[in-house]
């Protein structure tokens, strides 16, 4: 286990143009903040009522932005999280006094967003910097709302709503929600997506002290999973981030609460007085009992509050007068929560069906290893340890020296060092292998010989020869665009070039547009070729990625219909008993042509799964293509342009092969843009144009997809209406 540590407590104080300068000020070092409270005149002349507290946590946040907050109070914990560290991250305060603000942000604006979004952003961020780990990312979304528990997410069409309660379950592993819907995301988009859905089923009402005010305790958590991609490593790390947004406490003579909002805040001070029970006895070091149990608030965040977690509490308050007492009451919570300690220690956990190879592997490479030394009985000692890096890096050594040629002969040791030998020398084949093909990728385009699409279009193009071999361009630039046209072979000069080099340059030179498709037709007339080419394959490969998608959800409703009915078939078997022959169950031959096509759905689910993540790779691939020829088309258009109409006359006999300048010196211009698709160019617009650069692409993305499907709802649901009437 990992050594104690305290509870990191944070206060952020709400700006506002009515602060109270006299009674709250805060000290020098930033971490404390003093109250003071005029005495009350009317208690007489004995008066023994206090009038200054003082509070030191760990830093005050005043007038402080959302990058500093989340900076100062999160992202140490969401870091180690990847390391396999739980955390949780705690939003306490009044009502009104800014903690879903502090949490989850304004979601219209991608600048003032809150610790939760910023927290799904370094997750995904860090997982694009560790390419040796497989890290997947799952989501829940809990809301306790009147000492019920609620799936914020359940209102997604493949989860739907439980037909059975949740309820919370210990088990040796923790603390966890039975019922609660857990979400796979393979990207960031996706996870914000997740995020959104959730905020808008969350219940909020309007009182004197804030117009939307959360009624309910929210626990966003983020569960990461990390693995090796080494298969000799069955060691894996898990852990949890949970975020919490508490409900405001609020005094019900000022919110003059009514009705429904009254019967919340019932619930909500309850619940917070029951939460502040908890932390005052762990933070009692005689207290052998913890009273987790008495509200589903503290039952749920058992594993959190002084559990194995690194913990950290935002305390959010008012700085004006009028709340000076709950501003009291919020700091003291903060102070009894920094007595409380936690014992975060990494959640490691060993894949049992790795230990069991490799426990294998190493008892036949024992096995082998003795009958050699038993073999070689002139032999001394042979050593049986596993290789260190020393000894790996001195094999290799020898391997590129042997290939070099500056070694003879690698001696042999024992078997170990043989199979070390021989795997130094993949390695050493694969970096060349490597190497070469980036080599090659850099100047040719490369089409694989099984892709009989993208051949056909090649073929089309005129790009291979008759055998089918791939040709580079013979101007020596290194681009390899397939066979050349014999119309500019060496020896055979073009007509409209020949015609070109007869023409007087005109005086005023064309505009880039104009000249941009005379370069297409003539000089470019091969690259553009292949553009159009590549493109056309893009376009093919995107078709076919979009109807391996519908085909996936095609299948993955009708695995749940077969499902639905394999489990209606099995309860209607419970009801009307079990047969059994020789202890073997006997079930209907309905429900076994059930279990049959379940079995057959799930094995095309695979196959058509793996299609798509080939076709996703085709079209990656097939971008990258693209993008290239488009480059290169741009680039060689500014160099003819510049060259042809603005290099002085007197230059021009340089320019020819053996002059002093060589193509491509000429300085570019302005680029033309290429008759890029509406989805390209506005990919790039939502990149060049948002305030807040390219990070904020995924967060207006599942904002966009968010609006775009409560508008198709609310657009549903008046046609019904309509129909209706």
């Amino acid at each position: 286990m990992g050594s104690r540590k305290k509870v990191h407590a944070f206060v952020r104080v709400r700006p506002t143009d009515d602060f109270a300068h006299e009674m709250i000020k805060y000290r020098d070092d930033n971490k404390t903040i003093d109250i003071h409270l005029k005495k009350d005149t009317r208690r007489g002349v004995v008066n023994n009522q206090q009038t200054d507290w003082s509070f030191k946590l760990d830093r005050v946040l005043h007038d402080a932005s959302q990058d500093l907050v989340y900076e100062t109070v999160a992202k140490d914990v969401v870091s180690q999280a990847l390391n396999g560290f739980n955390g949780t991250i705690m939003c306490y305060g009044q009502t009104g006094a800014g903690k879903t603000y502090t949490m989850t942000g304004a979601t219209e604006n991608y600048k003032h967003r809150g610790i939760l979004p910023r927290a799904l952003q370094q997750v995904f961020r860090m997982i694009e910097e560790r390419p040796t780990h497989a890290i997947t990312v799952r989501v829940s979304y809990l809301e306790i709302y009147n000492e019920s528990l609620f799936d914020l997410l359940s209102t997604l069409p493949y989860v739907g709503p439980s037909a059975t309660p949740m309820t919370i379950v210990e088990n040796p592993q923790g603390v966890f929600i039975k019922g609660l819907s857990v979400h796979l995301t393979s990207q960031e988009e996706d996870a914000f997506s997740l995020l959104f859905e959730g905020e808008t089923n969350r219940i909020i009402a309007s009182h004197t002290m804030n117009k939307n005010s959360s009624r309910s305790h929210c626990i966003f958590t983020i569960y990461v999973e990390a693995r090796s991609r080494t298969l000799s490593d069955e060691k894996y790390v898990t852990s949890k981030i949970n975020l919490v947004d508490l409900a405001g406490s609020e005094r019900l003579g000022k919110s003059r609460s009514e009705g429904r909002v009254l019967k919340e805040a019932t619930y909500i001070n309850k619940s917070l007085s029951f939460l502040e029970q908890a932390i005052i006895a762990l933070g009692d070091q005689k207290r052998d009992h913890i009273p987790f149990r008495q509200c589903k608030l503290t039952h749920a965040l058992k594993d959190s509050l002084g559990g194995n977690c690194n913990m950290v509490l935002v305390t959010n308050i008012y700085g004006e007068a009028a709340q000076l007492e709950e501003t009291l009451s919020s700091l003291r919570f903060a102070s009894r929560m920094k007595l409380v300690t936690t014992e975060p220690a990494i959640n490691e956990k060993y894949d049992a069906e790795r230990m069991v190879k490799n426990l294998e592997k190493e008892l036949a490479l024992l096995k082998q290893e003795l009958a050699i030394h038993d073999s070689l009985a002139n032999r001394t000692l042979v050593n049986y340890d596993p290789m260190d890096e020393i000894q790996i890096a001195e094999i290799n050594s020898q391997v590129r020296r042997y290939l070099e040629g500056t070694l003879e002969e690698i001696d042999i040791i024992n078997l170990r060092q043989i199979q070390e030998v021989f795997n130094q020398f993949r390695m050493v084949l694969s970096q060349q292998e490597q190497e070469v093909e980036s080599t090659l990728r850099r100047k040719y385009t490369l089409i694989d010989k099984n892709d009989y699409a993208a051949i056909s279009a090649v073929q089309k193009a005129g790009l291979v020869d008759t055998d089918g071999h791939l040709v580079g361009e013979p101007d020596g630039q290194g681009f390899g665009l397939g066979v050349a046209p014999f119309s500019i072979k060496p020896g055979k000069k073009s007509k409209s070039k020949k015609m070109f080099k007869e023409q007087l340059r005109p005086s005023t030179p064309p505009t880039k547009p104009v000249a941009f498709e005379d370069f297409k037709n003539e000089r470019g007339s091969e690259i553009n070729r292949i553009f159009k080419e590549n493109k056309s394959i893009l376009n093919e490969r995107r078709k076919r990625a979009s109807e391996t998608t519908q085909r996936i959800n095609a299948i993955k409703r009708e695995i749940d219909m077969t499902k639905e009915a394999l489990n209606l078939q099995k309860s209607l078997r419970e009801k009307q008993g079990k047969y059994e022959n020789k202890g073997l169950m006997i079930i209907d031959e309905e429900e076994f042509l059930l279990i049959l096509k379940l079995k057959d759905l799930k094995k095309q689910y695979r196959t058509e799964h793996q299609d798509l993540r080939d076709l996703r790779a085709e079209v990656q691939y097939c971008q990258h293509l693209v993008d290239q020829c488009r480059h290169r088309l741009l680039t060689e258009f500014d160099i003819w342009y510049n060259e042809s109409f603005f290099v002085p006359e007197d230059l021009q006999m340089a320019l020819k092969p053996g002059g002093g300048i060589r193509p491509g010196m000429m300085p570019l211009n302005k680029i033309v843009s290429l008759g890029e698709d509406d989805q390209d160019r506005f990919g790039q617009l939502q990149q060049t144009t948002l305030p807040e650069g390219p990070d904020s692409v995924s967060f207006y993305n599942a904002k966009v997809k968010m609006e775009q499907k409560h508008n198709y709802v609310k657009t549903m649901m008046a046609l019904q209406q309509a129909h209706r009437k």
